[in-house]
């Protein structure tokens, strides 16, 4: 199946499978699993950062970031569109007890600064305590512009805020704006980084930041159930993929331009290509569940229902993009 649903669908490769096989381990829970130690610092060197945490998932990691900042009864500024709010289950107010101040997003996925000023509560009793502004990187398959970054995370800190980003993709990110990860990771206090997207790990993310917010973020990792033993068959998949798979994001960008320009010549269909690895077109309501089956039938997965959205990974190839684009050409030829 050529399968465009996510990048999340990605399979370990048999050279990361073997990685994994032969990864040294210890108990991650005691702190002396050494490949898990290897990955945590690999990331915070990479990123400019004093430490990092492996979590199981980019939801705990972000969750973990939250509760690390804010106490019962704060609050955080983010995006109506991230992650963080609106697809991780609620968590930081259902088990954070931290509420959520959302901000509609622009349509370059920032949060227009003066909205983020209006937002920040003041100090009164009446009031939760705003403590931290979340963004994430990319979002929606866009990159956040570096100057908006600069000017967001300046007001912040100019405001008393700490800043955090969901950077499940911040290695699209680098790769798409030609930038080291570190430089887009500077301006924000914690980072939340994904190895079971793009880069293709079976499972895994990274909180990097510094010593005392990671200290405590680890303590919340073992309440939320995060804490893991023998983690480094894990951590192997990850430093395996920091190696190896970083530099085919730029493949994986390519080859969702030729699949934007592809469904670009299809009448009626409008499409938005953008500097990563998602194609966004706006289907039709009346077409999405019966494009979809046709879709499935010659061999392709999509998800049309809740976003008309093409997702291209390491597990794509260019010639699999061609076939889509027939296949697609061939439904609304009909």
């Amino acid at each position: 199946m050529i399968d465009l649903r996510s990048d999340t669908v990605t399979r370990p490769s048999q050279a990361m499978l073997a990685a994994m096989t032969a990864a040294e381990t210890g108990d991650d829970v005691w702190g002396d699993d050494p490949t898990v130690i290897k990955l945590q610092a690999t990331l915070a060197e990479r990123t400019g950062k004093e430490a990092g945490l492996f979590f199981p998932s980019g939801t705990q990691s972000n969750l973990a970031a939250l509760m690390a900042h804010c106490a019962r009864g704060d609050e955080y500024v983010v995006g109506q569109h991230a992650h963080t709010y609106k697809y991780e289950g609620g968590g930081a107010a259902v088990l954070g007890s931290i509420q959520p101040q959302p901000i509609e997003n622009a349509s370059d996925g920032s949060l227009p600064l003066d909205k983020i000023a209006a937002a920040i509560k003041p100090i009164d009793n009446h009031f939760a305590r705003t403590r931290l502004l979340a963004l994430e990187n990319t979002i929606g398959g866009k990159v956040l512009p570096a100057s908006y970054v600069a000017q967001a995370t300046q007001l912040a800190r100019d405001r008393g805020l700490a800043t955090h980003l969901d950077g499940a993709r911040v290695f699209n990110a680098a790769v798409a704006s030609d930038k080291p990860v570190g430089e887009l990771c500077a301006p924000f206090d914690s980072v939340s980084i994904c190895f079971s997207k793009g880069l293709g790990a079976p499972v895994g993310s990274v909180l990097v930041g510094s010593k005392a917010l990671i200290e405590v973020a680890s303590r919340w990792r073992k309440v939320l159930g995060g804490g893991m033993r023998q983690s480094g068959v894990l951590a192997a998949a990850c430093l395996h993929a920091l190696d190896h798979h970083v530099d085919g994001l730029a493949r994986d960008h390519d080859n969702a331009a030729h699949l934007a320009a592809g469904l670009a010549q299809i009448d009626g269909l409008e499409v938005q290509s953008l500097a990563t690895n998602m194609v966004f077109a706006r289907i039709p309501d009346a077409h999405c569940a019966s494009l979809e089956a046709f879709l499935k039938e010659r061999g392709i997965l999509t998800q049309m229902l809740y976003a008309s959205r093409f997702v291209t990974h390491r597990d794509v190839s260019r010639d699999d993009i061609d076939a889509v684009i027939r296949a697609m050409k061939d439904y609304f030829a009909r």
